[in-house]
């Protein structure tokens, strides 16, 4: 099964596609633009088109690896116009490109890895398996990111055999939350700074991400720290 469309192209707005099957006010399509939501990130919205009418896209379900999306109407087998609430998913994907700046500071600086995370079109918050986050350390993170920002790194992604995954060091979480029954595992690079598993959308480079700012740390446990982040416009 080839990848979904929004992972070919994370910044196409609107395609043309097919709804292939139809229960009720859910539909498959034989291609998506829509992300469905997983590993932190929000769920795409949008809106698919036929002729005159239009049905917002906003739920998403994955079953059997299949995925379908929820309509505020019933809509039959057929072509289709798929477009995308651009805004918000351009907010994620730059948010969602920041954090994995920060966990790779993180991993770098201190050998930390991730224990959960949330992005939002307009800010986020990361977790990590942290025993000590005292304002030195929250200062270096935050400098170092925004020095790995600056640098405009290309941001790709590639797949890679389950073998030749496991022979690197791809895991940014403290569990390793790549499914079994994968082969075939996607991995998103920031060229020349850090590569990990990852299923979601991203910008270009890291240019697009704007300045990263900590505006909160929280303490989650004996050793888990939060922080939570804002970003200024390029």
């Amino acid at each position: 099964m080839s990848e979904p469309f929004y992972l070919r192209d994370g910044y196409a707005r609107t395609i043309d596609t097919w709804v292939e099957a139809s229960q009720g006010n859910r539909v498959r399509l034989s291609d998506t633009l829509f992300y469905p939501g997983g590993g932190g990130q929000l769920e795409d919205w949008g809106v698919l088109r036929r002729a005159t009418d239009a049905f917002a896209v906003r739920k998403h379900a994955k079953e059997a690896g299949e995925i379908w999306h929820e309509l505020d109407g019933a809509l039959s087998v057929g072509p289709v116009t798929a477009e995308l609430d651009w805004p918000r998913r351009y907010g994620i994907m730059r948010y969602h490109s920041a954090v994995h700046v920060l966990c790779g500071v993180v991993y770098h600086l201190f050998g930390e890895t991730v224990t959960g995370n949330q992005i939002y079109p307009d800010r986020a918050r990361m977790d990590f398996a942290l025993e000590d986050l005292d304002p030195q350390r929250v200062a270096a993170i935050e400098q170092e990111a925004n020095v790995v920002i600056g640098r405009g790194l290309a941001i790709t992604s590639r797949s890679l055999p389950r073998e030749e995954f496991e022979r690197h060091d791809l895991i940014r979480t403290a569990k390793n939350l790549v499914p079994a029954h994968l082969d075939v595992i996607r991995v998103v690079e920031i060229a020349g700074f850090d590569a990990q598993a990852d299923g979601g959308t991203h910008v270009r480079d890291t240019s697009e991400i704007g300045t990263l700012r900590i505006t909160k740390t929280e303490n989650k446990g004996r050793i888990n720290r939060r922080l939570e982040i804002v970003l200024d416009a390029p």
